[in-house]
């Protein structure tokens, strides 16, 4: 059966099938090998289920704020704010770079989006200032990964509904080692241009008055931040009511900018329904396999097996982490979490691992798939607004932002609390 289903699924890839089609494919081809029921007969109602998951509503609206937050013109002012504090530091408008990224994470939720706005506002200061353009390139990579680390975050909620774990305990487990995260990639930066001076490009200077008063154009996403996160800790709206208020905050302040038209708001909510679909029917799809999976007894299976293995904590740990990076070079992440997490969690619960904790770990693992070859989205995505030259630059520029997510993997296998003091000072 095992086999059946890699080499299926291989298979299914190389023919360059989408994933969520293969995961339906590779489901019905198990059902029908392996299970005495007809289990396409329960397609449909899996379908309604799967999608109709109140916490799961949650996804458009982060998706939609995203959008709106991509085409109101925050994102130039936050950048041009955050460069006069930040461009003294070795490898100046990189660190801006990180710090943009860190900031519009706040208000996201997806590391697509994220990338995709920081790194138009911030490509063209790249020549125009000397930069290295595959170190430039690379921050904006790594940077865009702290979308799904700092709350709130898309890939958080489809973990907390695949595990029926606590969506506020995440995202302020998510809070610390998001802003580690952050301090990391603005170390290597710092490190690389002061062994090589040439990289940092040439400084960007500001007087003091003028980088006081770009400090108003902090105040919007923090704004956001604060209505989203801060209404849920305040126990005043659940996830998903969290982030129709942020749809709310985002829908004012494209007005406020007078960036609000009948035209823009056509291609957000295009833009919105076209990932929504995406991110739905890997859902669909996903929760089709698993089904399949635990219908045909793979799921225990696999599960007894591992456990067998008479592994010890730290060699389960090390054995899927192994597992997440190899995975993560060749499939795309949500559909890599969702296929992957009902089989992987319940062997981690079992031998006495933190959910939450386990969470931000994942969540961790499946950042480094994104600046990965050869299905790194987020390598794709600064391509694509780079329009030109090769591919190869993004992927070595992202290469050395890779020491510092693995540094912070062995701290938070170290010290837990990194993720988890939060949660638990908070009750």
């Amino acid at each position: 059966m095992i086999a059946t289903a890699l080499l299926t699924l291989l298979g299914l890839m190389a023919l360059a099938i989408p994933v969520a089609a293969s995961m339906g494919v590779l489901g019905l081809v198990l059902g029908h090998f392996y299970s005495f029921l007809p289990v396409s007969k329960v397609a449909g109602e899996i379908a309604w289920t799967s999608s109709n998951e109140f916490l799961l509503v949650s996804l458009p609206l982060f998706v939609l704020l995203g959008e709106l937050l991509l085409r109101s013109g925050l994102a130039d002012r936050m950048y041009e704010s955050l460069s006069r504090w930040l461009s003294w530091l070795p490898g100046g408008l990189m660190h801006s770079n990180i710090a943009a990224c860190a900031v519009f994470a706040a208000t996201s939720g997806s590391s697509v989006a994220t990338a995709a706005t920081v790194g138009t506002v911030a490509l063209p200061q790249a020549r125009r200032f000397g930069y290295n353009e595959r170190l430039f390139l690379g921050s904006l990579a790594a940077g865009g990964t702290l979308g799904i680390l700092i709350p709130p975050s898309i890939n958080m909620i489809v973990y907390a509904v695949l595990t029926n774990t606590s969506v506020p305990r995440l995202y302020l487990a998510g809070i610390v080692p998001g802003l580690l995260l952050a301090l990391g990639f603005m170390v290597v930066i710092a490190v690389a241009c002061v062994l090589r001076p040439a990289w940092g490009g040439r400084q960007v200077r500001a007087s003091l008055a003028a980088s006081v008063a770009g400090l108003v154009h902090l105040v919007p996403p923090m704004g956001i931040f604060l209505v989203v996160v801060g209404s849920i800790y305040a126990g005043i709206a659940t996830p998903t009511e969290a982030a129709s208020l942020g749809v709310m905050a985002g829908l004012g302040l494209a007005a406020w900018n007078r960036s609000l038209s009948l035209a823009m708001l056509r291609t957000v909510l295009l833009g919105t329904m076209r990932s929504t679909g995406m991110i739905m029917l890997i859902i669909v799809a996903a929760y089709f396999l698993n089904f399949v999976m635990s219908a045909t007894g793979l799921t225990t299976r696999l599960t007894d097996t591992v456990q067998g293995l008479g592994l010890s904590k730290t060699e389960m740990f090390l054995a899927v982490v192994v597992f997440y990076l190899v995975i993560g070079c060749f499939m795309e992440t949500l559909s890599m979490m969702i296929t992957t997490i009902p089989v992987v969690a319940p062997v981690m619960q079992a031998m006495g691992f933190d959910m939450v904790w386990f969470g931000i770990v994942v969540v961790l693992l499946v950042e480094v798939a994104l600046i990965t070859p050869p299905v790194g989205l987020n390598l794709f995505v600064v391509h694509n607004i780079r329009k030109g030259g090769s591919m190869n630059d993004v992927i070595i520029g992202a290469l050395p932002f890779l020491a510092a997510m693995f540094a912070l993997l062995l701290l938070l296998a170290m010290f837990p609390g990194l993720a988890l003091w939060l949660p638990s000072a908070m009750g």
